[in-house]
């Protein structure tokens, strides 16, 4: 019974190049490939934990976070050679496996293959990192919260995580929020009636923008109220503040908060806030009204 189970393993299956590849080979590539994969988690994590010790800067992280996942990713592709060649295979046969991922990419694995690359440069260009904020041209907003080689996992303000593919960062348009700087300036708009007295609106704005609570802005950047348009029914307002990283992850709370604000503002002014409203002309003529009754 061992014997028939030995010549079972040894025995070929089929030939890769000048190799014979049996089911011993293929078991033992597949330990091998699992053990270089644990490995390589492995080192990420000591990476991750020494580079870290007692470095607290936010900054970073996310250096480390990139270069760690490089390192893993070396591991796997040394590991994986490695073994193949302890194994007996013969790692010039591999321009086999090249040709054959090459048919492959041009049958259907364009997409694959696309992302995979783009996870690559977002990796090494770093213009896009962990904990980032970022608003896609697809419509999906929320903060990067995982980088992998095919996809990049974004959680939305709603707690909803979304698998993005790797070259929707390349080839499309991305707003990042919080690139370098950490002050961003938001626009609130809301309107007033006609005939409303400007300065007061200006200062029930300003007063609006000092209850909000945000990081402070630096000098010269203080908030400050625009009239921008003249409406159907409104003269047309905007709220300008500076505001953090918390603030500018937030878009919509913060805006409601300010919008919530600003109104008790204005109605403890007195300062109304128009409705829509049409003037109705009726020119003279004679409306004739016939009655019929019923049969």
């Amino acid at each position: 019974m061992l014997q028939d189970l030995q010549r079972w393993f040894a025995s070929p299956w089929f030939m890769l190049g000048d190799t014979q590849v049996t089911a011993g080979r293929l078991i033992g590539l597949v330990v091998i490939v699992v053990a270089v994969w644990w490995f390589a988690s492995l080192v990420e994590t000591g990476v991750r934990r020494v580079a870290l010790r007692g470095d607290g800067h936010a900054k970073s992280t996310p250096a480390v976070y990139a270069w760690s996942r490089v390192l893993r990713y070396s591991v796997w592709i040394v590991g994986t050679l490695v073994g193949l060649s302890y194994i007996g295979f013969d790692l010039t046969n591999l321009a086999l496996f090249g040709g054959a991922i090459g048919v492959g990419i041009g049958f259907g694995l364009q997409n694959i293959f696309s992302n995979f690359v783009s996870g690559i440069i977002l990796l090494l260009e770093r213009t896009l990192k962990v904990g980032d904020f970022v608003d896609l041209q697809s419509g999906v907003q929320g903060t990067v919260r995982e980088i992998g080689l095919r996809y990049t996992r974004v959680t939305t303000n709603d707690d909803v995580d979304i698998i993005v593919p790797n070259s929707e960062f390349i080839n499309g348009r991305v707003t990042n929020w919080t690139y370098e700087h950490q002050m961003r300036r938001l626009h609130i708009p809301f309107g007033v009636a006609y005939g409303s007295d400007k300065q007061r609106v200006k200062a029930a704005g300003l007063r609006a923008a000092r209850k909000v609570e945000a990081a402070a802005a630096p000098s010269g950047r203080e908030p400050d109220v625009w009239l921008v348009g003249f409406g159907d029914s409104s003269l047309n307002f905007e709220l300008v503040v500076w505001v953090g990283p918390e603030r500018v992850a937030r878009p919509g709370f913060t805006q409601a908060e300010y919008l919530w604000t600003i109104e008790d503002e204005l109605r403890a002014e007195g300062i109304e806030i128009p409705f829509p409203q049409r003037d109705l002309h009726v020119r003279s003529g004679t409306l004739q009204v016939r009655l019929d009754r019923p049969a």
